[in-house]
C-alpha cells in the first residue's frame, strides 16, 4: 500500500515536471523557426505616429543622463520623452530637466513603486493623451528605432507590445554572470520568440514595452508590486489585451556589479515570478475556460515554467530521489518520465544556447553551470521561510558618459 502510495506521488510531481520541460522544449524548438516578416504598409510611419516615452526614475543621478541623451539622440525631435522623478531624495529631477526633457515629480513615500510612478505619469498626459505610450527604465540602453518599432506595431495591434529586453556583458565578466544573462536570455527573447512564432501572447518583461492609450487605460496600474510589469501583462491579458513580441526592437539593461545588489535584484525578480505564478496561473486557466480563450491557457502554461535554474534544480533533484526509489523498490515509470522530462529539459537549452547563446556563452562556461544553481538554492529557500514582497530598488552602478 504504501509502495503504491509511493509511485503515485512521483507519478504526479514526474507527470507535472514533464510537462514543464515540454512547454520549454516546445518554446525553444519554435524559436529556431524562420520570421515571419511583416509587410511595412501595414504599419503607420513612426512621424505618423503620437507617442510619449514615460520614463520612471528613483534616485537615478548616475544614469539618467546617459539613457537621456541617448534616447534623445535616436527620437525625433517631436516625441516628447517624460521623466517622473519619483520619491527622489537626489538630484535626478534637475539632471533630467538639463538635458531638455519633461520633467513631473512626485512625492508620496507611503505609494512607493514603479506602478505608481507610471500611473502619476498617464494622469499627467490624460488632457491631450498620445496615441501610444512607451515605458522605458531609467537605466537601459534604448536601440535605434526600437521605440518607433514597437510603437508602430501597438498601434497596428491594437495590444500592448514587449520589445526584446536583454542584459549587457560587463567587460570582464563572470562565468555567474555570463551563466545569468543566458538564463535572462532564455527566458525574455527565447521564450517569447517561440511564442510568438507560434501566434501566442508573450509576458511583459519591463522595460520597452508600448501601450496604445486606451488599452493602458483598460487596468490600473498604480501598483508597489516587485514583478510590476509581469502583473500588468497578466492584468491586460484578462482584461482582452494580451501583449504580443517584437523581436525586432531591441532594449539593453545592466546588471549591477556590487555582489549584494545583483543579489537582491535577482531574489525581486525571481520572488516575483513565484508569487506570480502562485497568483495568476488559477486566475488565468479558470478565465480561460470562463472566457474560452486559448491565449490564457497558453500564458497559464507559460507561467508555470519557472525560473531556468529552478526547474534543472528540481529536474535533478526529483530523478536522483526517483533513481533511488527505483533500484530499492522496482518502481520504474516515473524514473522514465522524468529521464523523457531531463531529454527535453536538456535539448531545450542546448538548442536555445545553439541559436541564441553561443556567441555571448562560450561551450566550456557551462562547465560552471553547477555552481550556478547552487548559488541560486538559498534564494529559492529564501521563498519558503522570508519570501521578498515590498519593491526594493537595485543599487546602480556609475556610467560613464
Amino acid at each position: 500500500m504504501i509502495i503504491g502510495f509511493l509511485n503515485s506521488v512521483l507519478l504526479v510531481i514526474a507527470g507535472g515536471l514533464f510537462i514543464l520541460c515540454s512547454i520549454l522544449f516546445i518554446e525553444s524548438i519554435t524559436a529556431l523557426l524562420p520570421v515571419i516578416p511583416v509587410r511595412n504598409n501595414q504599419w503607420k510611419q513612426a512621424k505618423d505616429i503620437n507617442f510619449t516615452v514615460l520614463i520612471p526614475a528613483h534616485n537615478e543621478e548616475l544614469v539618467i543622463r546617459s539613457t537621456l541623451e541617448d534616447l534623445k539622440a535616436k527620437l525625433n525631435n517631436s516625441q516628447d520623452i517624460v521623466v517622473i522623478a519619483d520619491n527622489c531624495t537626489d538630484a535626478t529631477a534637475e539632471i533630467a530637466r538639463s538635458t531638455g526633457v519633461k520633467v513631473i515629480e512626485r512625492k508620496n513615500p507611503n505609494l512607493r513603486g514603479k506602478g505608481y510612478a507610471l500611473d502619476y505619469g498617464l494622469n499627467y498626459l490624460e488632457s491631450q493623451p498620445p496615441d501610444v505610450v512607451v515605458f522605458v527604465d531609467a537605466d537601459c540602453l534604448v536601440a535605434k528605432d526600437a521605440v518607433e518599432r514597437v510603437a508602430q506595431k501597438a498601434l497596428a495591434t491594437g495590444k500592448p507590445v514587449q520589445a526584446t529586453y536583454l542584459i549587457a556583458k560587463s567587460n570582464n565578466p563572470s562565468p555567474k554572470a555570463l551563466i545569468s544573462a543566458f538564463a535572462f536570455k532564455v527566458k525574455n527573447l527565447v521564450r517569447p520568440y517561440g511564442l510568438s512564432q507560434l501566434g501566442q501572447p508573450c509576458l511583459l518583461t519591463g522595460t520597452g514595452m508600448a501601450f496604445p492609450w486606451e488599452v493602458i487605460n483598460s487596468v490600473d496600474i498604480a501598483s508597489g508590486d516587485i514583478v510590476e510589469d509581469m502583473k500588468l501583462g497578466f492584468d491586460l491579458s484578462l482584461a482582452g489585451y494580451p501583449a504580443v513580441f517584437c523581436p525586432q526592437s531591441n532594449v539593453t539593461g545592466y546588471l549591477p556589479q556590487e555582489v549584494q545588489a545583483a543579489r537582491g535584484q535577482r531574489t525581486r525578480w525571481e520572488h516575483g515570478h513565484l508569487q506570480t505564478l502562485l497568483t495568476y496561473v488559477p486566475l488565468l486557466s479558470k478565465e480561460a475556460v470562463k472566457q474560452r480563450r486559448l491565449d490564457l491557457l497558453v500564458s497559464a502554461l507559460d507561467l508555470c515554467v519557472p525560473p531556468l535554474s529552478l526547474l534543472v534544480i528540481a529536474w535533478l533533484g526529483m530523478t536522483i530521489f526517483s533513481l533511488i526509489t527505483s533500484l530499492l523498490l522496482g518502481i520504474w515509470l516515473p524514473t522514465i518520465i522524468l529521464g523523457l522530462a531531463g531529454s527535453l529539459l536538456f535539448v531545450a537549452i542546448i538548442s536555445a544556447w545553439a541559436k541564441f547563446g553561443r556567441s555571448d556563452l562560450p561551450l566550456f562556461q557551462l562547465l560552471s553551470v553547477p555552481f550556478y544553481i547552487l548559488w541560486k538554492i538559498p534564494l529559492y529557500f529564501q521563498f519558503l521561510v522570508k519570501r521578498q514582497k515590498a519593491w526594493v530598488r537595485t543599487q546602480r552602478d556609475s556610467v560613464n558618459t
